[in-house]
């Protein structure tokens, strides 16, 4: 199988090689590029037939080519007599020039080795397209191999043959003398051409009215290239030796015949005895009947009938056939039509055109390319027709695959897109091609869409024409999709806001708020939210079309689901711009509900969303919460501790703090604080630290109680004294008390021990001391807290907060009574509260002034683990006391909270600066640091 392909590809390349050197010494060579072999054609179809180039304009052109070596096996006085008949014909052809007649371009150039001469492009002969490829190449083309004749062509095409003879009987006053499959060309456009003129006989008497056409008898004896088709030509040839101009009309009977039935002639001639085979033939014809016919169009059939009548002055002429209801076909005379186009005015042609698509869908395909297609491109170069004529160029560009419209009619649209004179005319251009859109966007490679077709789309919209304008924001939605993303954005919806800003007309500026809205979800988000949405409030006009139009915007915005609105958005700028344009005076009633509907939509959502983020907030910190209770309270990364590491200290603090929170008191306070403390390991510094606390402590257990330096003793009072009487009582001797008050660098605390823990933290002036202790005390005291055990430290805070001049930090409860502050003092660590003695000022002279040694944060911490703890669990089902009662927080710079800013007792003038921190046990340093951070 290999070696059959070798071979046969060798001969082709043989045969190519020979026909291209034979070629190569023709002097037509000079002046044209000879190209691939595409058919046959001519007298025995010994024309070869060569696609090619004209090498100046590189027009297109067929290049016919009789290569000499097909007649070696002849004498030389036969080689000369075929070469004479062949240039006889096509000399005669170039002479002829007629639109059903083939072109010539270029005459025959004779050369040693071929002849050769050059014609409009070609496609193939008749006889190719029937099924004869005679001298064609061995691997024939699959255009001609599938190439089939629709029944517009073959009408259309015989109609034109007819009109060529027309031209020859009545014009020339000339007979063919050889009408045949292989002398009918089709050319690239699917016209059919005449040609072969080897045997046409011209009339010896042409001024008269009846022609003389004189005949040769036929001669078996020369080649056959030297004699006509016998199969195709009249029964007078042969058995009268006379022709007419009706021998051409029954030949064109043959040839209609030959069509219909897939190239075979009606009869078969023997060219060994052609006499007796024309006798028998010519009973034949005298005896034909519609059976012989039957392949024939039946509104045809009587006619060929008559072509083919031995009597030749029965046979219509050329003229009259042109004239048959055959050709009649819409399609046929559209072509036709378009033949004759160069001979109408710019009137006639834009009737034509009008109707034109109407025509173009009963038209197959291929005949609308290779026949309308070619005419109507044509007409680009009237700027006055274009309108005219776009519209069935882009009807035909919708049946075209892309590659069909890229090659074919691209091409010819890129000046139209461009063209803007006259100005009628451009405006209508621009029309048709807006709404043909799709197609140009969909079929146009990118490149070109860029340069030509939205430049185009760029200028409808600033045309000055508002039915334009109109008629492009109202198309631009369908095609949306096809357009790339930066040229959307960069291009399009500028121009779109600028139509809906700069316009004066209210149907522009809606259509461009309509256009936006419907091209939004090709959007992305933020360019929607950035720049279309600001837009909004830019539009001057408050037409109810135009609020109608930005509230479409707004509520597509809102609900699609790609896009949306934030919530900040919402509330900053789409509700304010919404609500003032909703009370409109030119709203109707439908409009106002619309606009409410889509602000209450807003507003839920906005609601919704807020509120769940709030909630969810909420949720976190209770769970924060509710984590920090069951861990221990670390102490700030900024607290500073002195002469104490910090992990170490919390290590410790930590310890006593779940000591506290299981309610196991060790027996000896300063003992269990001792063991605590061996069991992490101190450095050196800390132990010589904390070995000084507990001497301090032991200090303070063994002083003398505290005496007021200037105070009258008062009687003491019940526990359950009014703290507000009980300041009220000891107000004189406050003020009559002098005491020295040093400025304090840091701030001080109190820790009440209330049943219900109560952060609160204030500062009070001194200078203010006197009008807070009348005002204060009855405008903020409305409660009574329990049992104050006041730490103090001359280092440190005592929440391990950083220090704040004049700021007094204090955790207030509120149980039902308050006792006198006559015992203030701490007890010592291991015995159980005392009852409480009368109210002594001395005492808080002599235990806060900088003389006296401060009370340890670790003798402080010794007190009952359960008493400490109580103070900071609130009893159950207490009313009006919630979580964020329970977290209020004092102002930290020093404003007072509620209740006690008045109270003298808490100037931090008073008090000494608290030494060390201290890490109280789970439960209430939770609540303390929910209470001051």
């Amino acid at each position: 199988m290999e070696s059959m392909l070798s071979k046969l590809k060798s001969t082709v390349t043989k045969v190519t090689a020979d026909v291209t050197s034979a070629v190569m010494g023709n002097p037509v060579t000079r002046e044209f590029d000879v190209g691939r072999h595409i058919a046959s054609g001519g007298n025995g179809l010994a024309w070869k037939i060569f696609n090619g180039t004209k090498k100046s304009t590189k027009q297109e052109v067929a290049v016919f080519v009789f290569d000499k070596k097909l007649i070696d096996k002849y004498q030389k006085f036969e080689k000369d007599q075929i070469i004479d008949s062949l240039k006889r014909g096509v000399q005669q052809l170039t002479r002829l020039r007629h639109p059903r007649l083939l072109t010539v371009q270029h005459p025959l150039e004779e050369s040693r080795d071929c002849l050769a001469f050059c014609t409009e492009p070609v496609f193939a002969s008749l006889a190719n397209v029937l099924g004869n490829w005679e001298n064609l190449p061995s691997s024939v083309s699959p255009d001609i191999k599938d190439y089939k004749l629709y029944d517009v062509e073959t009408k259309y095409g015989l109609l034109q043959v007819s009109e060529g003879l027309s031209f020859l009987h009545s014009s020339v006053k000339m007979v063919h003398g050889n009408v045949t499959p292989e002398n009918i060309i089709l050319n690239k456009s699917g016209a059919w051409k005449i040609m072969g003129f080897d045997f046409c006989v011209s009339s010896t008497n042409p001024s008269e009215q009846e022609p003389k056409f004189p005949c040769k008898e036929w001669d078996p004896n020369l080649p056959s290239l030297c004699l006509p088709n016998p199969e195709y030509l009249a029964p007078e040839y042969i058995l009268s030796v006379s022709c007419e101009t009706a021998s051409d009309m029954y030949s064109l009977g043959t040839v209609i015949y030959a069509v219909f039935n897939k190239g075979k002639p009606i009869f078969e001639v023997n060219k060994q005895d052609i006499y007796k085979s024309f006798s028998r033939q010519l009973d034949q014809l005298s005896r034909l009947g519609s059976s012989s016919l039957t392949n024939i169009p039946e509104e045809v059939r009587e006619h060929v009938k008559l072509l083919l009548n031995v009597t030749p002055t029965v046979r219509p002429d050329a003229d009259q056939m042109t004239k048959i209801p055959f050709f009649d076909d819409v399609g046929a005379v559209t072509l036709q039509y378009f033949d004759t186009l160069f001979q109408r005015d710019n009137l006639q042609k834009s009737q034509f055109f009008k109707g034109l698509p109407k025509v173009l869908p009963k038209l197959p395909k291929r005949v609308i390319v290779q026949r309308i297609l070619p005419c109507l491109t044509s007409e680009f170069v009237n700027p006055d027709m274009v309108p005219f004529v776009l519209p069935n160029v882009l009807l035909i560009a919708e049946e075209c695959t892309k590659e069909e419209y890229i090659k074919l009619i691209l091409p010819d649209l890129g000046p139209v897109f461009k063209q803007q004179e006259p100005i009628q005319a451009s405006n209508m251009i621009l029309l048709i091609f807006l709404q043909k859109m799709d197609l140009l966007l969909t079929k146009t490679p990118p490149d070109e869409i860029k340069n030509s077709v939205l430049p185009m789309v760029y200028r409808a919209l600033e045309a000055p024409s508002i039915q334009i304008q109109e008629l492009c924001l109202n198309i631009i939605p369908t095609f949306a999709n096809l357009i790339d993303y930066p040229s959307m954005k960069n291009a399009l919806i500028p121009r779109i806001k600028n139509a809906c800003l700069q316009t004066s007309s209210l149907a522009v500026r809606v259509n461009s708020l309509v256009c936006l809205g419907k091209i939004l979800e090709y959007l992305d988000k933020w360019f929607v939210l950035d720049d279309i949405l600001p837009f909004l409030q830019q539009i001057p006009s408050k037409e109810p079309a135009v609020l109608m139009g930005i509230l479409g915007i707004y509520k597509c915005t809102f609900t699609h689901k790609k896009l949306g609105i934030t919530k900040e958005q919402l509330a900053g700028k789409v509700l304010p711009h919404l609500i003032p344009l909703s009370i409109e005076n030119n709203l109707n009633l439908n409009q106002f509900n619309s606009f409410i509907s889509v602000i209450k939509e807003m507003l839920n959502r906005l609601e919704c969303e807020h509120k769940t983020k709030l909630e969810q907030l909420h949720i976190m910190q209770e769970q924060q919460k509710s984590l920090d209770i069951g861990n221990q309270m670390n102490p700030s990364e900024e607290t500073k501790v002195t002469n104490v590491g910090s992990q170490q200290i919390d290590k410790v603090f930590n310890n006593i703090g779940a000591d506290f929170l299981t309610g196991n008191e060790p027996e000896n306070k300063e003992d269990g604080l001792q063991n605590k403390h061996k069991r992490v390991s101190l450095t050196l510094e800390e132990k010589q630290k904390l070995a000084k606390e507990q001497e301090q402590a032991q200090k303070l257990k063994s002083q003398q109680p505290l005496k007021p330096q200037v105070h009258t003793p008062v009687a003491p009072v019940k526990q359950t004294k009014d703290l507000t009487d009980t300041l009220m009582d000891n107000m004189s001797s406050l003020t009559s008390l002098s005491v020295s008050t040093p400025k304090v660098s840091a701030s001080s605390t109190f820790t009440s021990v209330p049943s219900m823990g109560l952060g609160m933290m204030f500062s009070t002036p001194i200078d203010n001391t006197k009008r807070n202790m009348t005002n204060g005390l009855n405008a903020n005291m409305g409660f009574q807290t329990s049992g104050f055990s006041v730490p103090v430290n001359t280092n440190q805070n005592f929440f391990s907060g950083p220090s704040t001049p004049g700021v007094t930090t204090m955790a207030l409860g509120t149980p039902s009574t308050l006792p006198n502050f006559n015992a203030v003092s701490v007890p010592p660590a291991g015995t159980k509260p005392t009852q409480q003695r009368p109210t002594d000022m001395s005492a808080l002279n002599n235990l806060f002034g900088p003389q006296k040694p401060k009370v340890s944060m670790n003798q402080l911490s010794q007190q009952k683990p359960n008493q400490w703890l109580n103070q900071f669990v609130p009893p159950q089902g207490s009313p009006g006391m919630s979580s964020s009662v329970m977290g209020t927080q004092m102002n930290m710079i020093g404003q007072p909270a509620f209740g006690m800013q008045a109270n003298p007792f808490f100037n931090p003038q008073n008090f000494a600066q608290p030494p060390t921190t201290m890490t109280n046990s789970s439960s209430a340093s939770n609540d303390l640091k929910d209470l001051f951070g």
